[in-house]
């Protein structure tokens, strides 16, 4: 596993088409942006993992592609 430190605003690049930023970080919460082609499924691993998931709450849902917001 690659451990890398970042600070808000700074971006890792996978490959050449998946961009991860850093686009807060408050206490010991980290957001993150994901910018992937639409054909790349992105899920918290937790809700990749069958039964491991009880429940449903706010940010839960599939994220959705909108490339109306990609700065490209």
């Amino acid at each position: 596993m690659l451990i890398l430190s970042r600070r808000a605003g700074e971006t890792v690049l996978i490959g050449d088409r998946i961009r991860v930023t850093v686009t807060a970080i408050q206490g010991g919460q980290v957001r993150i942006g994901i910018d992937a082609p639409a054909d790349v499924e992105i899920v918290r691993f937790e809700l990749a993992i069958p039964g491991r998931h009880k429940g449903t709450s706010v940010g839960d849902e599939p994220a959705r592609h909108d490339d109306t917001t990609s700065d490209k």
